[in-house]
């Protein structure tokens, strides 16, 4: 490593706002060069290969570019063939990785020009998981710069209802599926970027419970928020994807010791004349709320009804601060990731170091081609430590737990709580691009009111397809106990069944 002259020393001081007087700054100018030379003994020390993969499915090629013949709905970035083992649970199955999961040896860009040239070393947890139960992956799928705004491969559209969004983040992994051009689109999930494009693509989509899933390898934005999980056509697909991804990693430390995941295909075919579903009230009141969209959905309550499930209905005031709580988490907590290139301090986990390397060279020379929502992230985030010393994120943590709380005493009674998946119908095609997506009360924003709590309190949740307005897709999402996602399937395989 290199030493800091006395005057880097000096203006670093001031930046910190510490004072010392001038006849100390040679003292700490060289107190700095030796604690540097401890940690420059890092560049010694062989790294670990983690994660500690034997490759058995090595191979594949770097992929290309499809051409827009190829890819009508721009759905993908690269596009690529990996097969998986000879047989599995999944075999015979394709599936699309959103462009913030990792497989070694082909192009991760996040969606932004900033990552272009970055290549993984090593395969995410999930993708080993899904090769090994024998699918097939095909691409890496466009997606929302950063998982933030406008993607700067442009928007993926919707097969399903072209004059309408997609939505995001995981729009491409939505618009494969959608397209028929995969079984299973990998998506990632902050604040509804999996069930939002699946509800507007009249998809299937499980925000698994946090931890659930292994986040190792991924690309996230805040550790307590982030969530992968499957898109697809059916629940039945759902829960095969589930049940190849789901389990204990030793480097995720997202993931409780103790977890054991539930036989999702098995619970499928039970029967739910005995459940119990719970309408959440707040989750039809939103200022912003559309009327055509809450009757579809009390329709499909209705249909679960006839079924013999029971329906009651709960209420939980804090729902519709949504806006507030989830906000300050997201844009606060991404915005400290990109502060520290992805490498946060006190996470007990795996890093990527390459990727941390790289992008902290490509911010260095290109932050300013960001999206517009990462730069405003950054703005914010250095406006908050410098003036309320990040107290306002943990008051939103704080606070998070609270709501925890009361959706737990509203599943007490209750096997699900149901609600649109959004309480708006997708916006028209383009309406989330640009510099629109900075404006909380846009498009973007809106759809997210149901969803993003959800992911603060890491309860799992569901979308399935329940009908249309005007050729607008309507979800219905159901909300379950933090790792029995495996009801929430049973819930949406009966509807399912019961409607086509």
């Amino acid at each position: 490593m290199r030493y800091p002259s006395a005057s880097e020393v000096d203006a670093m001081s001031e930046e910190l706002e510490i004072e010392f007087m001038d006849s100390e700054l040679e003292d700490y100018t060289g107190a700095v060069s030796e604690t540097l030379d401890l940690v420059g003994g890092i560049d010694d020390l062989p790294e670990p290969q983690l994660p500690p993969r034997d490759y058995e499915h090595t191979d594949r090629s770097s992929g290309y570019e499809p051409s827009e013949e190829e890819d009508p709905h721009n759905a993908w970035i690269t596009k690529c063939h990996i097969d998986g083992a000879d047989s599995g649970p999944l075999s015979g199955m394709t599936v699309g990785l959103k462009d913030n999961v990792s497989v070694a040896g082909i192009e991760l860009t996040n969606g932004s020009d900033v990552m272009q040239g970055y290549v993984p070393a090593i395969d995410a947890t999930i993708v080993t998981r899904l090769l090994d139960a024998g699918a097939a992956i095909t691409g890496k799928t466009n997606l929302s710069s950063f998982s933030f705004g406008a993607s700067d491969y442009g928007p993926a559209k919707n097969p399903n209802a072209p004059e309408y969004s997609i939505g995001g983040s995981s729009s491409g992994s939505a618009a494969a599926v959608a397209a028929g051009e995969v079984d299973i689109g990998i998506g990632g999930d902050q604040g509804g970027s999996i069930r939002i494009p699946a509800s507007f693509g009249g998809l299937v989509g499980l925000k698994p419970t946090h931890g659930l899933v292994p986040y190792t390898g991924i690309f996230g934005a805040d550790a307590s928020l982030d969530h992968t999980g499957p898109i697809t056509r059916t629940v039945k697909e759902t829960a095969l994807a589930m049940d190849a991804m789901a389990g204990r990693d030793s480097l995720d430390p997202r993931q409780p010791s103790d977890l054991e995941p539930q036989d999702y295909t098995g619970a499928l075919d039970e029967d739910i004349s005995d459940m119990t579903i719970a309408v959440l009230r707040e989750g039809f009141e939103h200022d912003i709320s559309d009327p055509e969209v809450n009757d579809v959905v009390h329709e499909a309550i209705a249909d679960l009804e006839a079924l013999g499930a029971e329906v009651t209905e709960v209420s939980v005031p804090g729902h519709l601060d949504a806006s507030a709580i989830s906000y300050t988490l997201l844009v606060y907590g991404a915005g400290q990731t990109l502060k520290q290139n992805g490498a946060l301090s006190g996470f007990d986990g795996w890093y990527d170091t390459g990727a941390v390397e790289y992008l902290g060279r490509a911010l260095d020379a290109q932050s300013s081609d960001l999206p517009a929502r990462a730069k405003k992230a950054l703005l914010v985030t250095q406006y908050i430590q410098d003036n309320y010393q990040g107290s306002i994120y943990g008051k939103a943590q704080n606070i998070t737990l609270a709501l925890r709380e009361q959706y737990d005493e509203a599943l007490a009674d209750a096997d699900a709580l149901v609600m649109p998946t959004t309480p708006i119908r997708p916006p028209e095609f383009g309406a989330m691009q640009g510099l629109e997506v900075i404006k909380e009360g846009g498009a973007g924003f809106d759809s997210s009111l149901n969803t993003a709590l959800f992911n603060l309190t890491h309860h799992p949740g569901l979308t399935v397809p329940c009908g249309d307005t005007d050729g607008a897709p309507v979800g219905l999402m159901f909300i379950g106990e933090r790792f029995d996602d495996a009801t929430l399937l049973q819930l949406g395989y009966a509807y399912e069944q019961y409607t086509n």
